[in-house]
């Protein structure tokens, strides 16, 4: 097995990171933003957040989430082969663990519209699957 190519895996980290950001932008600022205005208004979110760098928590978050996705691309590709299958695979197993169960919970527990956690549990599924794809097409071997 070649070195691990550390200066692609960054590149693909880089990349991938910043198209599971715009994903998700798009998610929250775009699709979801007049259901947001709509729950402000009827109190069912708090306006502003409790944590104010909680963007920049959001962003480093999706940065470090396609960092793991990348490592645990790069182990399985041993065993499942390089390429898009096992790249999508990950990012669809690794996605539905980090955004199913607690986008269930919310669906189900609280009192918000289930656009909500439909959204965002897409939000991550969707972003996961295309970060790790992006990341492993960027990679090649030391």
């Amino acid at each position: 097995m070649a070195a691990v190519n550390k200066k692609r895996v960054a590149l693909g980290v880089i990349v991938g990171g910043l198209i599971w950001s715009i994903w998700s932008a798009v998610v929250n600022a775009v699709i979801l933003s007049p259901q947001y205005i709509a729950a402000y208004d009827a109190g069912q979110l708090i306006k502003g957040g409790r944590y104010p760098l909680f963007l920049l928590y959001w962003f480093v978050m999706l940065f470090l989430f396609t960092y793991i996705l990348t490592w645990i691309y790069l182990s399985l590709r041993v065993t499942l082969g390089p390429g898009p299958k096992t790249a999508l695979r990950v990012g669809f197993l690794v996605g539905f663990a980090i955004a199913f169960p607690i986008n269930l919970t919310v669906a189900t527990w609280i009192p918000i519209s289930r656009a909500f956690p439909l959204w965002w549990m897409l939000d991550l599924w969707v972003g996961a699957m295309l970060a790790t794809f992006v990341s492993a097409a960027l990679y090649k071997d030391a």
